[in-house]
């Protein structure tokens, strides 16, 4: 796992989107089609507003997967990752990708996560768009999290430092109000991506990112699995990145 630190959230997003675009376009140009993960949260915004321009992809060959959803969630609701993924990624996008598999909440979890699995295990992922939570999770595999289960998707518990971070970012009105649980990709699912493009802003995330980088592996910080990841990298901006700069 390597890092990389810019001076601005526009630059770090640039970049990553950049990288994760050279390697779609790679997959493209060998194989004729491409399968991308996708994260949300506000730690993306910069990444897919700079992806969703890049000139010269052929998305209609590009199939992507949602990362995680919130149990129960009304695709209405200004929280709804499905209604974040169509408005900031596949409605600016200048053709419609070949195929989203985005995650249905609203029906029985432990169906969806069948459903999904079925489409997700026989696709070998290109590039895995992510970021890493206040608390270290990745996706919504809150600590401790299951390094071990090898089913591609699962219904979680949210913990309490995750629901503070969806509602301290603004996405809810009150912390009653996030949801208790979710589907969420699996650890293992996603590294066993081939490359993982993990973008993470803002000196909130500075102690997550600074354990992930330095600390043992462990499922009570699960983005520490990314050191395991031969190709993970890290974009990240001044203040996530502060802890790094100042113990050296």
């Amino acid at each position: 796992m390597q890092s990389k630190i810019y001076a601005t959230k526009d630059d770090m997003g640039q970049a990553a989107a950049a990288a994760g675009a050279g390697v779609i376009a790679a997959a493209l140009a060998e194989r004729g089609s491409a399968n991308i993960i996708l994260a949300t949260g506000a730690s993306q915004f910069e990444m897919l507003a700079a992806l969703v321009q890049t000139p010269n992809i052929d998305w209609t060959n590009v199939t992507c997967f949602h990362l995680d959803e919130y149990a129960g969630m009304d695709i209405s609701h200004p929280a709804s990752f499905r209604k974040y993924l169509k408005e900031r990624f596949v409605e600016q996008l200048p053709t419609p990708p070949k195929a989203f598999h985005y995650i249905n909440a609203e029906t029985d979890c432990l169906a969806e996560c069948a459903r999904l699995a079925d489409l997700i295990q026989p696709s070998n992922i290109d590039v895995a768009f992510i970021g890493i939570g206040e608390n270290g999770h990745l996706a919504f595999n809150d600590p401790p999290a299951d390094f071990d289960t090898e089913d591609p998707y699962l219904v979680v518990e949210l913990d309490e430092a995750c629901r503070q971070q969806q509602w301290g970012e603004g996405w809810f009105p009150t912390l009653e109000d996030v949801p208790q649980q979710a589907i969420s990709m699996s650890v293992k699912q996603i590294m066993k991506s081939r490359v993982i493009v993990c973008t993470v802003p803002d000196e909130r995330k500075a102690d997550a990112v600074c354990g992930a980088i330095k600390d043992n592996v462990s499922p009570a910080l699960p983005a520490t699995i990314l050191q395991q990841h031969p190709q993970t990298t890290l974009y990240l901006d001044e203040s996530a990145a502060s802890k790094l700069t100042r113990e050296g």
